[in-house]
């Protein structure tokens, strides 16, 4: 890797500190206390600057952070420190201050053939970037600023990097993607994003285990991509000498713990989808499912808003949300339940003047035509069968068109070979949709448990993908398996972190809410 002079300047600095016997990566620091506690019981235990700039301080704190910027003053060096939790103004004073090696307490050290004080190794040697811990006492400056006034400092992690100057990254998105630490070392907005990020799935776990849900973990890997209709990730098993596919979902592996006497279950993972990027799609993404014995898909569309509810008064979010439309034009989005109910077929008609639940799975010729003749285009769609042309056509003319949260529900079975057809009308499955300002949120129905129908869907999509639908579902004989030996009623249900988080946090690109977003090889690495 290529350096900079300050880099090569710092890379010395850690070679003469290490010769001098100092441990530059210290392997603990415990005992530490976070800023923003100490921040809260401060008055109680502030001292009088004359006090402790004439005496020792007695060390009644203990601390440790980043240098985010570094002064020096006559006989003081002033810096700020930043933790986890907030930042706070630390203060060196010459011949009141001392230096632990790691190995001991010492006033001063040879450094470079040179005898160094503890004061002069926080001045030249601690510098922006670097990580210290700190024991010391509290005052107040004439400016009544919150201070530390160190008695001991160590060295705990010595940065060989500065800072790309003057913050230029913090507008290039790439860059902030690659190197998100810097980001959130720097930017509290995008640092409190990800710690919210981190309540709400916290919240919803919760939400789950007092439903008297039980998490289980699902393999990643498969003989089969039958999980949902998407192109999947294709890998080699050395060992076993075949391909596999990376999950698309979660789904079998837990409706198959349901016949393993598991009533409630839910995973939250990883799935991986080979489709296209945009900044509201992912190939690699975090979703939540679950599965709830003796359910159908309505007592799932209560859960759904009971489980809102739980979250926005556990975190104390404002049920009034500005959300950015796919034009990127802000709207006022109100998650007040309870929500509005679309019917999908009649909506999707009033929209396009099209009826798709009179259209079987062999009719995509007569369905491509009726589309252009409404004047309706989409890429591929020439081809797309019959249920993936339906999804794209209620993706252009229906969804973009939804602002509150709605259900949208009452599908064409052919659109999902893994749900229940309902009992009133054979060709609709109990299925539904919570839409949100134009993006899919969650998904939920009635799940299909009839391993003979269920082969049938399968046998069914078996022929889409001979007519090269890439997004087809493929069968899943092991699955169909194990329904055979009585799989329980039950109703699925399945969000997208990424994008529930995303709408919450009001972004305009999924990665922005991802902490490490898959991204090309750099070929070009800047030199910092």
């Amino acid at each position: 890797m290529d350096y900079s002079k300050e880099s090569i300047d710092r890379q010395q600095k850690i070679q003469d500190l290490k010769d001098a016997w100092v441990i530059c990566y210290a392997n603990n620091y415990r005992g530490k206390q976070n800023v923003e506690n100490i921040r809260e019981v401060s008055e109680k235990h502030l001292k009088e600057v004359d006090f402790l700039m004439e005496h020792w301080s007695v060390g009644e704190f203990k601390t440790a952070g980043r240098i985010m910027q570094s002064r020096g003053m006559w006989k003081l060096v002033f810096a700020k420190l930043r933790d986890n939790t907030w930042d706070i103004q630390i203060c060196f004073q010459k011949d009141k201050v001392h230096f632990n090696t790691g190995r001991k307490v010492v006033d001063s050290i040879e450094l470079a053939g040179e005898e160094k004080t503890a004061y002069k190794i926080a001045e030249k040697f601690c510098q922006v970037w670097d990580i210290i811990g700190v024991i010391w006492d509290l005052f107040l400056t004439k400016h009544g600023e919150l201070t530390i006034f160190v008695k001991e400092f160590q060295i705990l992690s010595k940065a060989v990097r500065p800072l790309p100057e003057k913050f230029h990254w913090l507008h290039d998105k790439e860059t902030i993607y690659r190197q998100r630490y810097l980001d959130l070392i720097t930017n509290e907005e995008s640092y409190d994003r990800f710690r919210f990020r981190s309540n709400f799935v916290k919240a919803i776990r919760e939400f789950y285990w007092q439903n008297d849900f039980l998490e289980i973990e699902t393999p990643v890997l498969g003989n089969s991509a039958s999980w949902a209709a998407a192109k999947p990730f294709i890998t080699h098993h050395n060992d076993f000498d075949e391909d596999y596919f990376l999950r698309i979902a979660p789904e079998t592996g837990l409706k198959k713990a349901t016949v393993g006497r598991f009533e409630r279950v839910f995973e939250i993972g990883k799935n991986y989808r080979n489709e296209w990027s945009d900044p509201s799609h992912m190939q690699e993404f975090t979703a939540v499912e679950h599965y709830a014995a003796w359910w159908n898909y309505e007592d799932n569309m209560k859960f759904t808003e009971d489980m809102f509810d739980y979250i926005f008064n556990k975190l104390d979010i404002n049920k009034e949300v500005e959300i950015k439309d796919k034009d990127w034009n802000p709207r006022m989005v109100n998650f007040t339940t309870p929500w509005q109910r679309i019917d999908y077929i009649e909506w999707v008609k009033k929209a396009s003047g099209l009826d798709v639940s009179t259209y079987k799975s062999w009719d995509e010729e007569k369905l491509i035509k009726d589309i252009k003749s409404k004047w309706i285009q989409f890429e591929w769609m020439d081809k797309m069968v019959v249920p993936t042309l339906i999804d794209y056509l209620y993706k252009k003319v229906l969804r973009p068109s939804i602002t509150w949260p709605a259900f949208v529900y009452n599908y064409p079975k052919l659109m999902q070979p893994l749900a229940r057809q309902s009992d009133m009308d054979e060709n609709m499955v109990e299925q539904f949709q919570l839409v949100v300002n134009g993006w899919e949120v969650l998904k939920a129905y009635s799940e299909l448990v009839d391993p003979k129908v269920q082969q049938d869907n399968f046998d069914a999509q078996s022929w889409a993908i001979e007519k090269w639908d890439e997004e087809a579902t493929s069968g899943d004989d092991d699955f169909v398996l194990a329904m055979e030996y009585a799989m329980p009623c039950q109703s699925g249900w399945w969000m997208w972190i990424d994008r529930i988080v995303s709408l919450l946090t009001e972004q305009e690109n999924l990665r922005d809410v991802v902490l490490f977003p898959l991204m090309k090889s750099d070929k070009n690495e800047e030199k910092i």
